[in-house]
């Protein structure tokens, strides 16, 4: 693991160092938690109260706060802890699994297939027909990626994984563990039969840099296709329904769910385990907080929470007229 000092770490965040530590930095982390010489950070007042007992050497710390780091220790005062902490996250990043070879020979790749420069191919992987795949892809084992697919350069697929036919994968993505890409989307109408299943032709568009979380899926869409923008950032076990369009930078919370041709703008945060009524348009900037279920369009850079979801404002006085009403 890297090892660097308070001052090089400086360097890396542009911060300002308070006191002195002269060892090195042997690891990161929580402050309640870290030893001598490994490296910590407070975001906020709640974390600074923990400073007196924790044994960390040093703290990357907000531009305000009030304590000192003590004797043998040291601050690194920075306007964003938290992005300052990713970028030293970075440098102490271990390393990928090691792949002994480029492509294991147990892997399947049909003769049609293109593999780019660079590309990386674990154990029993599955590559079908008229699949291309960029430079640098890296597809660990036991991942399954179905007829004429593409996958951009440098996207990272992790174990379990299913990408079904004619996905379009952008660059730089990662997807986690067991994902799903283009499954056919949910559909079923009444019938004399019982349910009807209803065909899904389309497929799913995935931009740059978007991330996906472990099991999670994106489903194909009806006529056309299930679209993600770039730098779009999905959690664990969020299902995004068929036909829907995320627009660029969208986050997903874990067990949120988007049904049918929901449209999102772009910015817009999905907090964990809120549910979108299928036709709902999420205009760019909006937020729906946590555990929410949206039932009609919300407005550019409106915040809504409640089930059913309404303007937060209105919300929390409505919750503060029912205190008081069981108080009365």
């Amino acid at each position: 693991m890297q090892q660097l000092t308070v001052k090089e770490i400086n360097t890396l965040v542009n911060g300002e160092v308070v006191g002195e530590y002269t060892g090195t930095i042997t690891g990161l982390e929580r402050i309640d938690k870290a030893g001598v010489g490994e490296l910590t950070f407070i975001g906020n007042l709640k974390f600074s109260k923990k400073w007196d007992t924790s044994e960390a050497s040093v703290a990357i710390v907000y531009e305000g706060i009030k304590i000192d780091p003590g004797a043998g220790k040291a601050f690194i005062k920075v306007k964003n802890p938290d992005l300052a902490m990713a970028q030293v996250l970075e440098v102490y990043l271990p390393d990928s699994p090691h792949f002994e070879t480029d492509i294991h020979p147990t892997a399947v790749i049909d003769e049609s297939a293109r593999v780019g420069k660079g590309c990386r191919i674990g154990a029993n992987t599955y590559v079908g027909k008229g699949v291309i795949l960029g430079e640098g892809v890296t597809l660990y084992p036991n991942v399954s990626v179905f007829d004429h697919t593409s996958i951009g350069d440098h996207t990272t697929v992790w174990s379990g994984t299913v990408i079904r036919e004619r996905s379009e994968i952008g660059k730089h993505c990662i997807f986690h563990a067991n994902v799903s890409i283009g499954a056919d989307g949910f559909g079923y109408r009444p019938s004399e039969q019982g349910l009807t299943k209803i065909p899904h032709i389309g497929h799913v568009v995935i931009g740059n840099h978007v991330e996906i979380g472990a099991n999670s899926c994106v489903d194909r869409g009806k006529f056309s296709a299930t679209v993600l923008g770039d730098g779009c950032k999905i959690d664990n076990l969020v299902q995004i329904g068929h036909n829907s369009v995320l627009g660029r930078f969208c986050i997903m919370a874990g067990n949120s769910g988007l049904a049918g041709s929901v449209t999102l703008g772009d910015g817009v945060v999905i907090g964990g385990s809120a549910s979108i009524k299928d036709h709902t348009t999420i205009h760019s900037g909006a937020t729906v907080g946590a555990g929410s279920g949206v039932m009609n369009d919300v407005g550019p850079g409106k915040t809504v929470v409640g089930y059913p979801a309404c303007d937060s404002r209105d919300m929390l006085k409505q919750w503060v007229a029912l205190r008081k009403l069981g108080k009365s």
